[in-house]
């Protein structure tokens, strides 16, 4: 059943959302070559307790840290360890935080130093495609019609879309009803209504868009090795749009 937010509900996620985007930006200033993901766990960890919210990944279904650092062909659920990036490393950051009894949930993509132009390409893809489907939601509008924005112009610029992973509905609890797909047709899907909030977050890939389980149990990475990026906002649906939660 999908959870429908008062106004009040609303602008507890949107500080809730502000703070989980300030400890994100600091997370990206630290990623450089040399630095352990674990490291950046430890940091991301310290600041979500720092500004008074809890901690929404550890412990997660198991899941042993804050942050998911996610490197490379690696798509998403990459646990933190010693691996220490490198130069011309792509890293997805995906953080979560609870606030005054709700989640707020994001996702970014960085370059570890100087990378390749088609992986810059990739990031800004991405990122773009995000952009692409945020625009879409409004009251009415069928979940549909927003995967469909983000697959197309995906593939219009030689990319793939994951269809195996998706978005979610997010509230008091951090999977809500409903799944929001990454790809799709225009009328199909529920329909968006005032007062649901989700997270979209598409991830796309450079190569084939199947997965697979990463080497540590949690991650899903691409079958065929080709890079990944991954950018995520929880959004809120207003009365004539939407209102992004989490950025500053």
């Amino acid at each position: 059943m999908i959870q429908i937010k008062t106004k009040k509900e609303i602008q507890i996620m949107r500080e809730g959302g502000q703070k989980l985007a300030e400890v994100m930006e600091e997370l990206k200033k630290a990623v450089q070559p040399g630095v352990k993901t674990k490291e950046l766990d430890r940091l991301a960890e310290s600041l979500i307790l720092k500004s008074g919210s809890q901690l929404a990944f550890k412990g997660y279904k198991g899941f042993p840290a804050a942050l998911c650092t996610s490197v490379n062909e690696v798509i998403v659920h990459g646990i933190p360890s010693d691996y220490q990036l490198k130069e011309g490393d792509i890293i997805s950051l995906d953080l979560g935080l609870k606030y005054r009894g709700f989640f707020a949930d994001m996702a970014i993509t960085v370059p570890v130093g100087q990378v390749k132009p088609e992986l810059q390409r990739l990031i800004r893809v991405t990122k773009k495609a995000l952009k692409r489907g945020i625009k879409k939601i409004r009251p009415g509008t069928k979940l549909g019609a927003v995967g469909n924005a983000i697959q197309r112009y995906v593939e219009s610029q030689g990319f793939n879309v994951v269809r195996d992973l998706c978005g979610h509905g997010i509230g008091r609890r951090l999977h809500e009803e409903p799944q929001v797909l990454n790809y799709g047709k225009r009328h199909q899907g529920p329909v968006l209504e005032q007062g649901m909030v989700v997270c979209l977050e598409p991830m796309v890939t450079m190569g084939d868009w199947r997965i697979k389980k990463a080497r540590d149990g949690f991650g899903y990475q691409t079958v065929d090795g080709s890079f990944s990026a991954h950018f995520e906002h929880t959004i809120a649906v207003t009365e004539k749009g939407f209102q992004i939660l989490t950025s500053l």
